[in-house]
């Protein structure tokens, strides 16, 4: 174990007090328990009435902001769909023109074309964003949870050490 007591682990998060720890130092605090004494940590613990709020409102933010960044993603994506279809339409109707020759004909087409296969790669890119998303929100809840998980099993752990079954 690397943190033996309350005042290395104050010293190594920079603080004096517990009472005016920030979000920041909080997440740094919940990183470094694996390295604490279990007592030790859970004697910090307890004294955070609000640690139970903390997480709550970190898991929030996160969920909030990945439906931010989803619902900007959505808008930014049907704008672009509606463009290629606008530059399409724009096409067709050029195409549609009767005096055109076979070159500007074949020009026009192509461009339908493109128009169509830089939309699907859109698309892709759209995809593997939402991927990489969905990767990052996982990885961030499952931290939470681990934090939950730590947090509770540290507490169950110094439980059974106060029982007189955990003596046997």
């Amino acid at each position: 174990m690397g943190y033996k007591n309350e005042a290395e682990i104050k010293q190594a998060l920079g603080i004096e007090a517990w009472r005016n720890i920030s979000k920041d130092k909080m997440i740094r605090f919940a990183a470094m328990m694996p390295d604490m004494d279990t007592e030790v940590a859970l004697k910090i613990v307890e004294q955070f009435p609000v640690f139970k709020d903390f997480a709550m409102d970190a898991v929030d933010a996160m969920e909030k902001a990945h439906e931010s960044t989803l619902s900007a993603n959505k808008q930014s994506q049907e704008h672009v769909h509606r463009a290629f279809q606008e530059i399409r339409e724009i096409l067709k109707g050029e195409l549609g023109k009767g005096d055109l020759s076979w070159e500007e004909k074949k020009f026009l087409i192509e461009q339908i074309q493109e128009t169509g296969k830089l939309e699907f790669q859109k698309d892709s890119e759209n995809r593997q964003f939402l991927d990489g998303m969905l990767k990052k929100v996982l990885v961030s809840a499952g931290a939470a949870v681990a934090l939950g998980v730590v947090f509770v099993g540290g507490k169950l752990m110094a439980e059974s050490k106060d029982s007189p079954e955990g003596s046997l």
